[in-house]
């Protein structure tokens, strides 16, 4: 049902957008459906309190209270603070904004609203995006969409309508970056990559980082996950960085539909020159950087202490970001990134030499090797990493080849299914030793515990192909004489088919007088 109503949603919006840009219009929609959110969730949250002071079996029962009373208990804010609900005022509540929705200056009217709640919750500074009044959109457009997002119905009950809200708002994000292209990609991780980081590193309690969040969607799938296995939100703590300052808001409005309390830096900034978290040691990093970023370096990086392995090269970030993460994890930590397959075996520009000492120093636990086509932004062919400074198993790599596992769900895109992802979860947490995992067996074609001695042996080469081997193909009883005769007569009957074809082409031709 949800998925019907969050499809009709889609389509009508991005019907409305007319000719406007999906990367401008994506603001106006995501910054309309937090706004209905957070009104709706004030006043569900306004009406429940209004109950509990009235019911003399509550704890929040007024004695006596006359009207007066009432309504300056309502306005005492450390109960909608409780339940992590955002302040509203009376005038910048969403039935204000329906209710003018017709009016020509309705930009203006948003932008308003906006200014105020940011007003009223320090938390939301800077966050919310004020571009109504100078949109693109054509005549009453803009007050179509307003009704639009009116339609989204979050009920009275504050968790349900997280949830609704939330789930719509990750569809939305995921279709504008489909429609972006290579550049929604910036923002967007797919939903099963992250899905599978998060299975693989397991997180359940602790701090939460990841320097390069885009929209944030690394630590809703971490709440998601937390949740599916016992746990509740606030059971981490939440760390993250962006420098792009419109995926920066994006990531806070993430959050912040979902009830997760964050820390993002006090602004959007470049991770490496004006690091946001500079004494965070956290349990758990996620993280997708940009693929071979090549105008990453300054040089007051020259000598930086994250540089344990050695100094990266400077037209390629991803070994800066490999040891950016080892430097901010705790000693038990668990670091997974995102990275190009280059990564694994390029020895260009020092990278060879770095790779060779993470590997020898045994902070290399897991390489994953994934299926083609899973981004919206590139083709490149991608493999997941994962760190840790105190193994499970040491001395040991995991490697898996997840190349053919991948399910096409589109014409131009692949996703890793939610068993294909459990699998792969299961194969490390068994290799781990994990309670309750079972017993870990290599599985040729797919998964092998190397020694490091035999990877120094391949160049510290890092490719799951390498050594997992070929899969075993089934023998089907045929005796090897008697398949190649048949396989031979095949081929002699298809090549004599051939000449047939091709004769008959040279006459053909020949009669319309092109004979060669």
């Amino acid at each position: 049902m949800l998925d019907d109503i969050k499809k009709t949603l889609w389509a009508t919006a991005d019907k409305l957008r007319a000719n406007v840009d999906a990367a401008e219009y994506k603001h106006l929609v995501l910054g309309l459906i937090f706004l209905k959110y957070i009104s709706d969730t004030f006043t569900a949250r306004r009406a429940e309190i209004e109950a509990r002071l009235k019911d003399p079996a509550d704890d929040y029962y007024l004695a006596d209270a006359t009207p007066e009373d009432m309504a300056a208990e309502l306005e005492d804010r450390d109960y909608f603070r409780a339940a992590n609900v955002f302040w509203v005022p009376e005038g910048a509540r969403w039935e204000t904004v329906r209710a003018l929705a017709k009016r020509a200056d309705i930009g203006k009217v948003i932008d308003d609203t906006l200014t105020i709640i940011e007003a009223e919750n320090p938390k939301l500074k800077g966050i919310l995006d004020k571009r109504y009044a100078r949109a693109q959109l054509p005549d009453g457009k803009l007050g179509e969409l307003v009704d639009l997002i009116s339609t989204i119905g979050f009920g009275t009950d504050a968790a349900v309508a997280r949830d609704v809200l939330g789930q719509v708002y990750e569809y939305f994000l995921g279709q504008f970056a489909s429609a972006e292209g290579k550049k929604g990609g910036q923002f967007y991780t797919p939903a099963s990559i992250v899905k599978t980081l998060v299975a693989v590193l397991n997180p359940h309690s602790g701090q939460v980082y990841d320097p390069c969040c885009g929209s944030g969607g690394m630590f809703v799938q971490s709440e998601k996950f937390i949740e599916a296995h016992g746990g509740k939100i606030g059971d981490v703590s939440i760390y993250g960085q962006e420098s792009n300052p419109t995926t920066w808001r994006l990531a806070a409005m993430n959050l912040a539909i979902r009830g997760i309390d964050f820390n993002l830096g006090k602004e959007p900034a470049d991770t490496f020159t004006r690091n946001q978290h500079k004494d965070l040691r956290a349990d758990f990093i996620l993280a997708n950087p940009p693929f071979n970023i090549s105008d990453w370096w300054h040089g007051s990086l020259e000598g930086d202490p994250r540089w344990v392995y050695g100094d990266p090269p400077q037209g390629n970030a991803n070994y800066a970001w490999l040891q950016h993460m080892l430097h901010h994890l705790k000693p038990t930590g668990r670091a997974g990134i995102v990275l190009a397959n280059g990564s694994m075996s390029s020895s260009q520009n020092n990278e060879g030499v770095i790779r060779a000492a993470m590997v020898d120093a045994d902070v290399v636990e897991v390489m994953i090797a994934l299926p083609g086509q899973l981004f919206f932004n590139t083709q490149i062919p991608a493999c997941l990493w994962f760190l840790a400074k105190q193994k499970k198993r040491q001395g040991e790599v995991l490697f898996v080849d997840a190349r053919k596992l991948g399910q096409m769900i589109s014409r131009v895109q692949t996703e890793l299914t939610e068993a294909v992802i459990d699998r792969i979860a299961g194969t490390v947490a068994a290799w781990r030793g994990d309670a309750g995992a079972g017993d870990y067996q290599d599985e040729p074609g797919y998964c092998r515990s190397v020694p490091l001695a035999e990877i120094a042996q391949h160049g510290h080469v890092l490719t799951p192909g390498r050594y997992v081997g070929a899969e075993a193909v089934e023998d089907d009883g045929e005796a090897f004489a008697d398949k190649m005769q048949k396989l031979t007569e095949k081929l002699g009957e298809q090549m004599a088919k051939g000449a047939e074809l091709d004769a008959l082409i040279r006459q053909k031709l020949g009669g319309l007088g092109y004979g060669f």
